[in-house]
């Protein structure tokens, strides 16, 4: 990859201020592989962005747990400024440092359609500085629960789309270490009997009950590769739309997995609606 493969429309110092340039306006061996997952991602959100600017050019993009915002400036840098001049891109970021930073990064390359907030999942749910509904929730490489939390998120705003690259699940397979003396009668834990199939199954079965829990909310879930997994092994793609009502068969499928395998205690963090529940 050359310096070629940078689009003309880019901004060369915010691709500087984002470590993918040098100083000199030159090209790493790490910066090609982060501009490799930057166009990867862009080609599976740029879809959405499109349609929702067919619907109404105001639509709202929330980046959850942004850290630096490094995605939020890359979608408005690639679409937003160029496309949808009316729509906005809000990072929301718990760490008051990479808030204020990320702000000032924005006034000085002139991206006045993005905004920023020091806000936690519970203070950004109920805050009065975002709607009652977003368009796009997005959360790149959040650890862990953060995942769990952007998608809380989406659902109390009713977002239209979710596209979420989770990274780092533990807690799941915590659980699973904690409860495995318990399960030993059942063959089935022999799948992650290993302290290294506990973590990687931990991840797998993380997935697929955040997978369920969208669908059970109405949700129709698509996933997919990130990238080739020689650049990274943090790789699952989530893109989830939101079709319809709530669906019991996916929300009994969730209850059923959780209580197989010992993980009944995180039926809060994997909820799903209540029997009978309507379209909002």
């Amino acid at each position: 990859m050359t310096a070629l493969d940078i689009r003309p429309e880019q901004s060369p110092e915010l691709l500087k201020a984002l470590h993918i340039l040098t100083r000199d306006g030159k090209l790493n061996q790490d910066s090609r592989r982060k501009l490799k997952q930057v166009y990867h991602l862009h080609q599976f959100i740029e879809p959405l962005l499109k349609e929702l600017a067919l619907e109404r050019p105001d639509f709202s993009v929330v980046d959850h747990g942004a850290g630096k915002s490094y995605l939020g400036f890359i979608l408005v840098d690639l679409y937003l400024r160029h496309h949808a001049t009316q729509a906005t891109m809000l990072s929301i970021e718990s760490r008051p440092e990479l808030v204020t930073h990320a702000q000032d990064l924005a006034n000085k390359l002139g991206f006045t359609q993005m905004r920023f907030l020091n806000q936690t999942v519970a203070q950004a749910i109920a805050s009065e500085d975002i709607g009652n509904r977003v368009d796009i929730v997005t959360a790149l490489h959040a650890c862990n629960t953060a995942t769990d939390d952007a998608i809380r998120f989406g659902l109390a705003k009713q977002a239209r789309y979710m596209v979420l690259v989770p990274c780092c699940q533990a807690e799941v397979a915590s659980v699973l270490r904690k409860h495995k003396t318990a399960q030993l009668k059942d063959p089935l834990t022999e799948i992650w009997r290993h302290p290294l199939h506990t973590r990687e199954f931990g991840s797998q079965v993380t997935n697929s009950l955040r997978c369920l829990q969208l669908e059970a909310h109405g949700y129709q879930v698509t996933v997919t590769e990130l990238v080739g997994w020689e650049h990274s092994l943090k790789n699952e793609l989530i893109i989830a739309e939101r079709k319809g009502p709530p669906k019991p068969v996916a929300a009994a499928r969730l209850q059923a997995v959780l209580e197989r395998i010992g993980l009944t205690e995180l039926q809060e963090r994997f909820f799903v609606p209540t029997t009978g529940a309507q379209e909002a």
